[in-house]
């Protein structure tokens, strides 16, 4: 069962059951009272004719009859005599090795061996650590023996009630006076903490004394209580034990009020004294607190002038607490029993602040083994029906094959078999169509991610166009082909009169022309990468160059080697490669010119053509050096 946002603090006193039940509040620091439960027990559990057992059986009966508590976090409060409380001070250590020592010290602290006992403990705030270590830091050390425990928790266990958290009564007083009377702990100026709250606890043989600044707290159990008022009335007035409680609870509407109190003065004396020894021990200890008020709870605080009389005599303000200042549902609040014995609801109200994940002391004395226990017999009967639902799925899936395999026949599934191959064969050609599709489109993809991308440089290939056509010669406006047509045929009429005369050069070889065959552009993130293959052959042009050039001074006009060579590693023409059988190959002095790598990134350009300059009689601009002193000039910027 899912658990709910509820907590019951049940607190099994000796004069009655208390338990309430609450919830987080949506305005923060602020609890909800949901419902209560106070049962009485028709005697003491310390009067000689009574059975605790029974008479707290019968509570737990009547108050599973009242109310429900299925789903809910059950917190289960003991009397601070029934265990051990330390508070204790470590000398400056790591943060580590806090478990080891505390370890230790409950070794030391608690009187019997760690495995006959349930202990907890918790690292008080307050203390300063830096750096990994610890400065001034203080545990809380809490410990029950095993037997203890076992005879708190029996009568829950009798009842069907699982109990979630076990806690000394003494730690959930400190949690009330920490959460509803002291500011938060980490707003607490550690070097100027508030002045500490005194909270009596008055049971029916004991009185738990808790006294706290909201950073440290000090616990004693003071052996008085409510019974020594009624054995004094006993012993004073000459009458029964039952009728001295009841006098007790009325001294105010007994016939003699007076005597009364004067029957009980003894006890208020022992009472104030036992107090006042008790805080003065504390004051001893820690010099630097300050006692600021202290506060009365438990059934036998509602005396009358008791707290008038512990005011007088300790020079302290002493009050009951009456209220709850973070606790609000009016439902529970203004209800006249619980407003008659609220004064015995503080243990339980701390229960819930624990149980709700809002109290500073979280420490828990249930066994581990219980917890584990539980949990193993909440989960056995999932476990059963698993294996039960295994078994099953297990028998199914044995006679489904049983009487597939007894079924089967080879003959009754080869038209199946077929058809399956038919498919399979289906399926496979369609996964290849499919495949080769999607390469399809993935390479289409590819070439129109590749074409987006160059869009914008569709302009300047265009205008990388006009600029080449620009740049190459053209031929003289007058050169019609009617005009050359004419002087062809005066040049053949020419010749055939001189028969011994010099070859006529056609005039349709001096067509002042370059015709580009292809071209072509590629872009490079580093162009030494492309020049670097191309040295040698650039080296031998310089060379060849150089050499015509100094061959021919009177040919061949100037030209810019450098630039020559760069547009010349980019132009392949058909009067290069006849130029190369020509000339061969030259000397070239590297160190004379070395060429000056190109670097960075840029385009590449490579422009393949022709042209008819190539023939002796159109020296000296034939071949290359037409080439050179046309359009590799104009590309350089050299040509007028």
């Amino acid at each position: 069962m899912a658990r709910s946002r509820n907590v019951w603090g049940i607190d099994i006193g000796k004069c009655g059951l208390k338990a309430l039940r609450c919830s987080l509040s949506p305005q923060p620091g602020k609890l909800v009272a949901e419902t209560f439960d106070y049962i009485e027990y028709p005697m003491l559990l310390t009067q000689p004719e009574a059975d605790p057992t029974e008479l707290i059986r019968d509570a737990l009966e009547e108050f599973l009859r009242r109310n429900d508590v299925a789903g809910d976090t059950i917190a289960v409060s003991v009397p601070g005599q029934s265990g051990l409380s330390k508070f204790i001070k470590l000398p400056p250590v790591e943060a580590s090795k806090i478990p080891d020592i505390v370890t230790y010290e409950a070794r030391q602290q608690i009187p019997f061996p760690l495995e006959q006992v349930v202990w907890s403990w918790q690292r008080l705030e307050g203390g300063i650590e830096e750096s990994g270590f610890v400065i001034d830091a203080e545990i809380a050390l809490f410990a029950m023996k095993r037997d203890q425990v076992t005879k708190a928790i029996e009568p829950f266990k009798e009842s069907d009630i699982e109990i979630d958290l076990l806690q000394l009564s003494p730690v959930s007083l400190a949690n009330v006076v920490m959460f509803d009377q002291l500011p938060n702990a980490s707003e607490i100026d550690p070097d100027a903490p508030p002045a500490s709250i005194v909270l009596a606890s008055m049971g029916v043989d004991t009185t738990d004394l808790v006294i706290t600044n909201g950073l440290k707290i000090w616990q004693r159990t003071m052996p008085i209580g409510g019974n020594n008022f009624t054995r004094a009335l006993v012993q004073g007035m000459r009458m029964t034990f039952a009728k001295a409680e009841n006098l007790k609870r009325n001294a105010a509407r007994a016939d003699d009020p007076k005597k009364v109190f004067q029957t009980l003065r003894p006890v208020f004396n022992e009472f104030a004294s036992e107090l006042q020894r008790s805080l003065n021990y504390f004051t001893g200890q820690d010099r630097t607190a300050k006692i600021g008020q202290v506060l009365l709870v438990g059934n036998a605080a509602k005396l009358r002038g008791l707290s008038d009389f512990l005011a007088k005599q300790l020079q302290l303000e002493v009050h009951r607490l009456r209220e709850f200042k973070s606790l609000e549902g009016d439902l529970v609040l203004k209800a006249p029993v619980f407003r008659e014995n609220q004064l015995g609801f503080s243990t339980v109200y701390g229960l819930c602040l624990q149980g709700l994940g809002v109290s500073s002391i979280r420490t828990n004395l249930l066994p581990s083994d219980v917890t584990r226990d539980r949990l193993i017999q909440a989960k056995k009967p999932w476990a059963v029906a698993a294996m039960l639902g295994l078994l099953v799925a297990a028998l199914i899936n044995f006679f489904g094959i049983y009487i597939a395999w007894s079924s089967y026949s080879e003959n009754l599934f080869a038209d199946a078999f077929t058809q399956v191959d038919s498919v399979v064969g289906k399926s496979s050609q369609i996964q290849s169509s499919l495949e080769q599709v999607q390469a399809e489109q993935l390479e289409i993809l590819d070439t129109q991610q590749r074409l987006a991308r160059i869009s914008d440089r569709r302009f300047q290939s265009l205008d990388l166009i006009r600029a080449i056509e620009s740049m190459i010669p053209r031929d003289e406006p007058d050169k019609t082909d009617a005009s050359l047509r004419d002087a062809i045929q005066a040049e053949k009429a020419e010749a055939a009169e001189e028969a011994n005369g010099l070859p006529v050069i056609p005039v349709s070889i001096n067509y002042d022309e370059l015709h580009i065959n292809s071209l072509d552009c590629q872009y490079f993130e580093d162009l030494s990468t492309w020049f670097e293959p191309l040295e040698e052959d650039w080296k031998r042009t310089v060379a060849r160059d150089q050499f015509e050039t100094n061959d021919a001074p009177e040919k061949t006009p100037a030209t810019d080697t450098e630039g020559q060579s760069n547009a010349e590693s980019e132009a392949n023409t058909e009067s290069e490669s006849e130029a190369d059988t020509e000339l061969g190959e030259p000397s070239f002095e590297p160190e004379e010119s070395e060429p000056e790598v190109p670097a960075g990134e840029g385009w590449v350009v490579q422009l393949v053509g022709h042209h008819f300059h190539n023939e002796d009689y159109h020296a000296p601009f034939e071949g290359r050096t037409y080439l050179r002193t046309t359009l590799i000039e104009s590309v350089l910027g050299e040509r007028g």
